[in-house]
């Protein structure tokens, strides 16, 4: 039961149990803002236009905006009807791919670019297939959407089958028992009624792909996005020549943030 629902009285014998576990996770929440605070402290205005009117900064953004829908749509088509066979059937080898679905995770990413180009690579069978007819898999644009993709889809996986699991299956069965087949179920009943956590997986799933750089610094170090035009930056500069584009993907990411909390919800996962 939440504060709010507690009388008076309750409320005062419950705060000194909370007082501890508050101080706790006020440090941890001043340890997050102490960094943004100060690298936004030292941001030069003048130079973040500056430094965003260069071209180099204008590709990478180019780049990222151009890849990371790609990566996030690809992920939401083959994702979700996924998370929706985990959230609702059992099957053998199921742990199975759910540990393929976390490994992305928890994998270090440029240990995922590495492997990444071990599947995609140049010399191998299938990056030669691709470059025979004219397509780099690696060193490109579609090389970066390779790698955002590997990295952010569990995202979008993860939340829509929180999403699916919280679903009563009664509402599915009784669509099913007027005569809807599974595909219009699924359509007409199961995605509305876990809408809010697809959008918030997609909407996460974007804000992981745009602010990918391991696995794209492996895969694709050229054509530059944001993550790595930054790391080439701060090399060749320091930190205040990483400012505007920074600021830029920070400013992204707040926005990705606000979208969540305003159109999404992420649920607590549903096992099934």
């Amino acid at each position: 039961m939440s504060l709010a629902n507690l009388s008076p009285r309750q409320r005062s014998k419950r705060l000194p149990e909370l007082l501890v576990p508050a101080l706790l996770g006020a440090l941890i929440l001043v340890y997050f803002a102490i960094p943004f605070v100060a690298f936004i402290a030292r941001t030069d205005t003048a130079n973040l236009v500056a430094g965003l009117s260069t071209p180099e900064s204008q590709v990478a953004i180019r780049n990222s905006l151009l890849t990371a829908p790609v990566s996030t749509a690809i992920a939401t088509v083959f994702g979700v009807p996924l998370a929706y066979v985990l959230a609702r059937r059992s099957f053998v080898g199921k742990r199975f791919v759910e540990a393929l679905v976390i490994l992305p995770l928890i994998v270090p990413p440029v240990v995922g670019g590495a492997m990444i180009l071990t599947a995609v690579g140049r010399f191998t069978p299938i990056g030669a297939a691709a470059a025979a007819v004219g397509i780099s898999l690696t060193d490109s644009l579609i090389g970066v959407i390779l790698a955002q993709t590997f990295v952010a889809a569990p995202f979008v996986i993860i939340t829509a089958r929180a999403g699916f699991g919280a679903v009563e299956e009664r509402l599915e069965q009784a669509s099913r028992s007027l005569g809807y087949g599974p595909l219009s179920t699924f359509w007409n009943v199961s995605l509305p009624l876990a809408r809010g956590s697809i959008v918030a997986g997609i909407i996460l799933t974007f804000a992981r792909a745009i602010g990918e750089f391991g696995a794209t610094m492996m895969v694709a170090y050229n054509p530059r996005t944001m993550p790595t035009r930054i790391w080439v930056d701060f090399i060749a500069g320091g930190i205040d020549s990483i400012a505007p584009l920074a600021l830029a993907l920070l400013g992204i990411t707040l926005a990705v943030l606000a979208i969540v909390q305003r159109f999404g919800r992420v649920p607590t996962v549903v096992e099934r």
